[in-house]
Parts: structure tokens; C-alpha cells; sequence
């Protein structure tokens, strides 16, 4: 048995990179989700275009890997107080966002946002949004696994303590 996570956080390449490393995980994909456009193309998430986030879409064992778990190493892994920004991308295609596919997925995305609010770590508010899950489209296959063909490519992500 498995299960779908859907995360926003900058772009897809660091983090899809990051988090295929974690045990537990199965799978991850690069790909757009969370706008209007269908079948939405690298160029069109770009100026707002599509209202489309760059987003992994992970498929992990939750006996392995607790969904909490995996949204704590989500926390870490990105700046969850800059508003569609990460590093050096800037654009509403890098916001943070957690895209909730279940009840008990949304129920902890907001408990998760508010301990992560609230331990004083980050000096300015969270403003990772949490929003329902809509059609996820993968990414052209160039950017897929791009890391693992690119090494030493761009990325914006590390873990943070």
C-alpha cells in the first residue's frame, strides 16, 4: 500500500533530488499542478501564465514513512516564508504549497504549518498555502530526474536544521 503526496516549493529539481533520498519513498515525479491551464508546458508556468506551481508528486510507503515525516523533511528542506520565491526563482510557480489529497492529509498540513509557525525557527510567518489536490501534469521528460543526469546543476535546496 501506498500513498500520493503532492508538494510545492521552489524549483522541482532540488526537491524532487532531496526527497527521492528519504526511505519510505517510492517514487518521484516533477511535474505542474495547481492552475487553470490543462496539459501545462515548461514555458507556459512561467509569468504566471497557468497559475501552475512547479510540484513533486511522491508516492511513499506510510509503514516506512509517516506523511508528518515527510512534511517535517518538506519544511526543512525549502524557505516556507518567502511568498512565490525561492533562492534566486521568483514567480507564483515557487510558492510553497502543500496540495492535500485526503481529510487527514489536509488536517495535518495545517497542524504541521502551525507547529512550524510557531517553534520560532523562521523569523517572518509561514506562508506555505494548503490547498486540495487537483489534476497534477508531469513535467516534459528533460526535467524529470534532471539531477541525476545533471550533477552539479542548479538547485536552491539543502536541509536545514
Amino acid at each position: 500500500m501506498t500513498e500520493t503526496a503532492t508538494l510545492a516549493g521552489g524549483c522541482f529539481w532540488g526537491m524532487e533530488e532531496l526527497i527521492r533520498q528519504i526511505p519510505g519513498v517510492t517514487s518521484v515525479v516533477v511535474g505542474y499542478t495547481g492552475g487553470f491551464l490543462e496539459n501545462p508546458k515548461y514555458e507556459d508556468t512561467h509569468d504566471s501564465k497557468s497559475g501552475h506551481a512547479e510540484a513533486v508528486q511522491v508516492t511513499f510507503d506510510p509503514r516506512v514513512l509517516s506523511y508528518e515525516s515527510l512534511l517535517r523533511f518538506f519544511f526543512r528542506m525549502h524557505d516556507p516564508t518567502t511568498k512565490d520565491r525561492q533562492g534566486n526563482d521568483v514567480g507564483t510557480q515557487y510558492r510553497s504549497a502543500i496540495f492535500f489529497h485526503s481529510e487527514a492529509q489536509r488536517e495535518m498540513a495545517e497542524r504541521m504549518k502551525a507547529a512550524v509557525d510557531s517553534s520560532g525557527k523562521w523569523k517572518k510567518p509561514i506562508v506555505t498555502e494548503i490547498v486540495a489536490a487537483s489534476t497534477f501534469w508531469e513535467a516534459e521528460a528533460y526535467h524529470q530526474d534532471y539531477l541525476q543526469k545533471h550533477p552539479g546543476g542548479y538547485t536552491c535546496h539543502f536541509l536545514r536544521d
